[in-house]
């Protein structure tokens, strides 16, 4: 081939580019990490998916989020650290281990300090929740948003618990947040404090007798495999949080910032529609897998049982705010 023949296919191949619309160089997508360490089926893996796919749809496909579930980047406490050192972007964990990197986050997890979902979520979705979000800045993270896992409750492998006598002795496995253990020391279980991601394990091999969580937890880790019993104690309203890495955060312009909080919002809608749905047929469908479900709880008795924590641990992380949730709902 000669020079001339040469050029006119080099032409040829460029008008073609042109034409085609077809880049010569490709930009990729920015990639980034959601971590969680429930199923990818639960709420939490409905709200990481639906970040996805807003995401994607804000940004015309130059983000790509991943979901890594099921506790493969390692447990909530290292997660947040992955943030904090940039290994990982975004994460959705409980409340658990988030009081170890800013103790305010604490005022929330005081038992029967929320009484319903309508209060609760009203709260965290206004100047409260914006305020406490705020604490994560300073510690290597972006608080974006408030998600949810529910109001928390006791399952376990031994008997029926119907008032805080019945838990004496229980070895229970509680998240690693100093408000929950002394409450459930205060109803005279054994609180044993441990990861998620060595809960079903230890139910498994008897390490532990029981547990406390929502319904949604309950239901999506097919808890009936291994507890037989679960009491309705509504002991404790859990948030969940939607975080990002302030290393990863710093490196976006306003405009991929305004996505990324847009997401956080789907994200949030759509772990709440699994809560409420697993809310509403949580109950029929653990009877129908064996559990034998005690709605008739002595209520009154778990909250005067646990008051000591209040005065404990009130002025530590909050009186004030705690105050301030409580006038909230009146």
């Amino acid at each position: 081939m000669n020079y001339r023949s040469m050029l006119a296919g080099l032409l040829l191949a460029t008008s073609a580019i042109a034409t085609t619309g077809i880049a010569i160089t490709a930009v990729e997508a920015k990639e980034m990490n959601f971590a969680i360490v429930t199923p990818p089926e639960g709420h939490y893996g409905q709200g990481a998916k639906a970040f996805a796919e807003k995401m994607k749809e804000l940004s015309g496909g130059d983000f790509v989020v991943n979901v890594k579930a099921g506790g493969s980047l390692g447990g909530e406490r290292e997660i947040l650290e992955g943030e904090q050192i940039g290994t990982i972007e975004l994460a959705m964990t409980s409340t658990g281990p988030v009081g170890s990197f800013a103790p305010e986050i604490y005022a929330l997890d005081f038992p029967f300090l929320f009484k319903d979902y309508a209060s609760a979520r009203k709260i965290l979705d206004g100047e409260i929740g914006d305020e406490l979000l705020s604490k994560f800045e300073d510690k290597g993270m972006i608080g974006l948003a408030w998600s949810e896992n529910g109001f928390r409750h006791v399952t376990n492998s031994v008997h029926p618990v119907k008032t805080p006598a019945d838990l004496q002795g229980l070895k229970l496995r509680t998240m690693e947040n100093q408000v929950h253990i002394d409450a459930f020391k205060e109803l005279g279980a054994s609180p044993t404090p441990m990861s998620w991601t060595e809960v079903l394990t230890s139910l498994q091999q008897g390490t532990i007798d029981g547990q406390e969580n929502p319904i949604p937890i309950i239901v999506s880790n097919n808890m009936w495999d291994m507890q037989k019993y679960v009491t309705l104690t509504g002991h404790v309203y859990s948030p969940a949080v939607i975080t990002m890495s302030k290393i990863h955060w710093d490196q976006l312009s306003d405009e991929e910032k305004g996505w990324i909080r847009e997401a956080s919002k789907a994200a949030v809608a759509a772990t709440r529609k699994v809560v409420d749905q697993n809310e509403a047929d949580g109950v029929k469908t653990m009877r129908e897998h064996g559990m034998e479900v005690i709605e008739d709880v002595d209520k009154a008795a778990f909250q005067d049982a646990v008051e000591p924590t209040y005065e404990r641990y009130g002025k530590e992380y909050g009186e004030q705010m705690i105050q301030r949730i409580r006038d909230a709902q009146k």
